[in-house]
């Protein structure tokens, strides 16, 4: 089994597992430390757990609590990729409903869950300006709301409510250029993360993530207009971590490269019209 953890913070840790193990080898017991969510990639195995025996395949969810013990197997096909997340106590107990639901083992392959399942791995191979602790959190809200067939209530947002989600984004507008995650922008509020995202998200209409990156292109737009600045160093200069994910983010925002973009500020009009779809 190979594992690459792809973020640590204080709500919850998300990796990435790789299993070779086929039909020929032995299964063994495991136990779970806490609450956990495996979101199957590819392949398949089955699994033995306190719920009973499941057959796991692409887009299904196996689902974990802390001290359940589980043998999974391979009795059909060798291999499989899993993208799961483990929640700390504090995020399980802010998701609501009730902590029997973890006991459910797993799911099916289940639609309203496999699009945000495959929307985390495009958060975690950076094709999505939303945070992959924002993704994770998202999808552990609707594996509550799926499996206790009850969707939570949003309250409407109070005056105390939009002047903080105002205020995060200010705090967040001001430090794009640095290392900020959901943590740290919701410790600005006041707020947990999960508190904060919510927040944040019910007022504004975008994951405090999604403005952090749309804050970083839109001063890269601004910077772009000045020849004198290497795209490079713009790139870095407004919190971008590489050049090559800046501009495929800018591209996939614009429509055209940084490069055709500098173009276009300095009056190309063919640009402007063919790719801008600006008159």
């Amino acid at each position: 089994m190979d594992a690459i953890r792809l973020l640590t913070t204080q709500s919850m840790t998300v990796s990435e597992f790789r299993c070779d193990a086929g039909p020929g080898d032995e299964p063994f017991a495991e136990c779970r430390l806490g609450h956990s969510i495996a979101y199957v990639r590819s392949g398949s195995f089955g699994c033995h757990c306190r719920a009973g025996f499941f057959e796991l395949v692409a887009g299904s969810l196996l689902v974990g609590a802390p001290g359940d013990e589980y043998t999974c197997t391979h009795e059909h096909v060798s291999g499989d990729v899993c993208l799961s997340f483990f929640f700390s106590e504090d995020l399980v107990d802010a998701l609501g409903g009730r902590r029997e639901l973890w006991q459910v083992g797993a799911t099916p392959p289940l639609p309203e869950l496999m699009v945000l399942g495959e929307l985390a791995q495009a958060a975690a191979d950076g094709n999505s300006d939303l945070g992959l602790d924002e993704v994770g959190q998202i999808f552990a809200g609707r594996f509550v709301d799926v499996v206790s067939g009850k969707p939570r209530k949003r309250p409407a947002p109070t005056a105390r409510d939009r002047r903080r989600a105002v205020e995060g984004a200010l705090w967040i507008d001001e430090n794009s250029p640095a290392e900020i995650d959901l943590e740290q922008a919701a410790r600005q509020a006041d707020l947990s993360p999960f508190h904060f995202l919510r927040l944040f998200s019910n007022v504004l209409g975008v994951t405090p993530h999604q403005y952090l990156v749309r804050s970083r292109l839109r001063h890269a737009a601004r910077l772009l207009a000045d020849d004198d600045i290497a795209i490079t160093d713009i790139a870095y200069d407004v919190g971008f971590g590489d050049l090559s994910n800046f501009v495929r983010t800018f591209h996939r925002a614009a429509g055209v490269s940084p490069t055709k973009f500098r173009q276009a500020s300095k009056g190309k009009r063919k640009i402007l019209q063919e790719h801008l779809t600006l008159n």
